[in-house]
Parts: structure tokens; C-alpha cells; sequence
């Protein structure tokens, strides 16, 4: 609960508020993190909201969205790029782009917001050149180091004089901004040429009615099938687990290619009926409710809002301790348990300590609700409040 003294320092201003993504027809982190706060600010604080997309024009939006809030798909295509070569690509986008740039600045100066947010998409080339009188945030909802992704180990000499220039492009944009929110005190670190930054974490997504009972023998993993997300690494772990743990079992459950990942398991000789890779569940709580412990093997994370999920249900996580979401949400030994990044033997190791420590299980469960608590709608809302309040002092 807010204290009086917060309470008093609020402005009751009713903000009109732009947010500018691509998409929401799609099961992602960030459409969800969008349309939650969306809701909430539309619901709690009366703002009045718009969402301006570019794709997905006659696609159902995957999460609901409160009738208060407008939605406009200026239906630019941008995905057309998918599937075009090279060339045609460099063609298509420069279209795509002028014709992106003209309808929104058109938008935005039709409805001249108080406060202006990309969700650093290709808004960010031209958003701070609006002259439609409102502040401009960009929100980054992955770490500075894995932003765009440039493969250094599949790196060349051109590539690396592109990656440097886009970045110092993308630094000179990201100064032109009146606030740049990124969701971890490492990250914005990391943001050296920069003094916008502000910190606001994602808020809690899940808020179940019960918790786990720890009473399953199941070890859990909930994300795309994807490099980042690490689970070439968990499986290791497993074949090392499963071998002392035989009646435990591990299920993933997630988007993308499962092909490698079963190829992955044959290789390592795991015991098929106690390891499964599952497609993404309609119901993800209940299928940690019905788990023990949450695991984490991914390479980098954002921020890692199923790492909260599975604390808010009550599981024990054990996760490595990549950049940069998991050690900014777990206190390790206390409400979780963090392992070196990348170190398959250690993380074996922790996972086996769980697994045979109940009272460790109880203790962590305990303290995970606590913690995911902390990350409530309210709190982040109210975070966010102060900061639109900041921008018109």
C-alpha cells in the first residue's frame, strides 16, 4: 500500500497516452506486459490510452484489452520482409518506412497526446522529431548486450563496423528521448552514454488463488524453444539429474522448433518418460501448480517474468544467473537459488540439492511468494505514475 506521503506528491492528471508496437495478435512477453499496464492505466487511473500497431490488421488480439482503451493498425506489413530477398528487402522497407513515418506522425499530431512511448520498434528512427508537444519514453524490454542480437562469433570485419554504427545511430536516438525505461539496474548500467535512464521493472502477470503443494516429483521450464532461452544446457543438467534423481521427471513447455531438442535427448540417452517437450499450454498455471520447482537455463533474459510466475505459484526456481533478469528478481538461497552462468555440472548440482531438501523447497517457496508479491500491478502502475508525473514538473 502506498504511503500518504507518495499519496500527496501524486498528480491526479489524467494523461493521454500513445503507445507504439507492432503487434498484438501474438502470445509474447512484451504484448502481455503492454496490455496489462494498458488496462490498468485506462481502468485504475483514467488515462486515456491508444495503441498504434502495424501489423496484424484483421488478427483477434491475443490478451483482452479494457473497451476503454483505442486500438489503430495503421496496417503497414512490415512482416512482408520475411519472406523477401535481400534486395527487394532494402525496396520494401524504405517503402514501408516512409509510409510507416507518414501515418504515424499523422496520429500522433491528430491526437496530441501528453506522452508519446515506442516499445523501440522502427518508430524510434523518428519519434523525438514529432512536433506534436509530447514527452517521448522509449521502453527496451531486453538487455543492451542482446538488443538486435549481433552474433560475435559469427562476426566479420563489415559486420562488426554495421553493429557499432547502428548503435551509436540508436544511442543518438535513445538521448533525443525525455525518459529511456529499461527494467534492471544492471542494464541500465550498461547504458553508459546515457542520462535518461530510468529503472521500472515488469509487473506480475499471474496472481493465483493457490500455490503449489510441492508434493509432485516434476521439475518444470516454460519458454520458446529458442538459443537464448538455454535448454541444450537444462538438458545436460538433466541427463546428469535424472541419473540421481530417476523418479523425478522434467516437462517444457513452449513455441518454436522442438526438432534439435528431441535429436538433443536421443544423443543423451534421456529416459523419454521422465523428460518431455511440450507445445505452449493455454493454462501455464496450472501446470506449475502442478510442479515442485521451476528451472531456468536460459542464456541471457530481459527480465524473466516466468521466473515470477513460477514464484508467485509457490516453486522453488533454480536459475543461472545470466544477464540480466533472474539476479535482479532472486535473493539466491532465499527466495531461489542462482548458478554461475552457463556451468551445466554446478546447475545439476543445485538442481539435485533441491530436489533432496524439502525443507530448502519449503523455505524457498515461502519467500518466492513474498518476492513476486512485490512485483504486483499496483507497485509497477504506480512506479510508472511517478515517473509521467516527473516529465511535468
Amino acid at each position: 500500500m502506498k504511503s500518504n506521503l507518495v499519496e500527496d506528491n501524486m498528480s491526479d492528471k489524467k494523461y493521454k497516452i500513445v503507445y507504439c508496437t507492432p503487434a498484438l495478435y501474438m502470445a509474447g512477453g512484451v504484448e502481455r506486459v503492454l496490455t496489462l499496464k494498458a488496462n490498468y492505466f485506462a481502468e485504475h487511473f483514467g488515462y486515456d490510452i491508444t495503441i498504434i500497431l502495424t501489423e496484424g490488421k484483421d488478427k483477434p488480439l491475443f490478451y483482452p484489452l479494457s473497451e476503454k482503451i483505442n486500438i489503430i493498425n495503421l496496417n503497414i506489413g512490415f512482416e512482408e520482409l520475411w519472406d523477401c530477398s535481400f534486395l527487394k528487402k532494402i525496396y520494401v522497407y524504405l517503402r514501408k518506412q516512409y509510409l510507416f513515418k507518414k501515418k504515424l506522425t499523422a496520429e500522433i499530431l491528430r491526437i496530441k497526446p501528453d506522452v508519446t512511448v515506442s516499445l523501440l520498434r522502427r518508430e524510434i528512427n523518428f519519434i523525438s522529431k514529432i512536433q506534436d508537444g509530447s514527452k517521448k519514453i522509449g521502453e527496451l524490454h531486453i538487455n543492451r548486450a542482446n538488443y538486435r542480437n549481433f552474433d560475435k562469433s559469427n562476426s566479420n570485419l563489415i559486420k562488426t563496423l554495421f553493429s557499432k554504427l547502428w548503435i551509436h545511430n540508436l544511442v543518438g536516438k535513445l538521448q533525443r528521448l525525455d525518459r529511456f525505461v529499461v527494467l534492471t539496474e544492471k542494464d541500465k548500467e550498461s547504458w553508459v552514454e546515457l542520462s535518461n535512464v530510468s529503472v521500472i521493472p515488469d509487473p506480475l502477470s499471474l496472481y493465483p488463488s493457490l500455490r503449489s503443494k510441492l508434493n509432485n516429483q516434476r521439475v518444470i521450464a516454460v519458454g520458446r524453444y529458442s538459443h537464448e532461452k538455454g535448454y541444450d544446457m537444462l538438458l545436460a543438467a538433466w541427463e546428469k539429474v535424472s541419473r540421481v534423481c530417476s523418479s523425478w521427471r522434467l516437462d517444457i513447455y513452449g513455441d518454436g522448433n522442438r526438432d534439435t531438442l528431441e535429436s538433443l535427448i536421443e544423443t543423451l540417452n534421456i529416459d523419454k518418460n521422465r523428460c518431455a517437450l511440450h507445445a505452449r499450454t493455454s493454462d501455464v498455471e496450472n501446470e506449475y501448480l502442478n510442479s515442485t520447482i521451476f528451472v531456468c537455463s536460459s542464456r541471457f533474459e530481459g527480465f524473466g517474468m516466468v521466473i515470477l510466475e513460477a514464484m508467485a505459484c509457490g516453486l522453488p526456481v533454480v536459475s543461472f544467473d545470466c544477464p540480466w533478469g533472474p539476479g535482479s528478481i532472486i535473493t539466491d538461497g532465499i527466495d531461489g537459488c542462482l548458478v554461475n552462468n552457463g556451468n551445466i555440472d554446478a546447475f545439476a548440482d543445485k538442481l539435485i540439492s533441491v530436489i533432496q531438501d524439502a525443507d530448502l523447497r519449503n523455505k524457498l517457496s515461502d519467500n518466492a511468494i513474498s518476492k513476486a508479491n512485490k512485483y504486483a500491478i499496483e507497485s509497477i502502475a504506480l512506479r510508472w505514475k511517478v515517473l509521467f508525473d516527473s516529465l511535468f514538473e
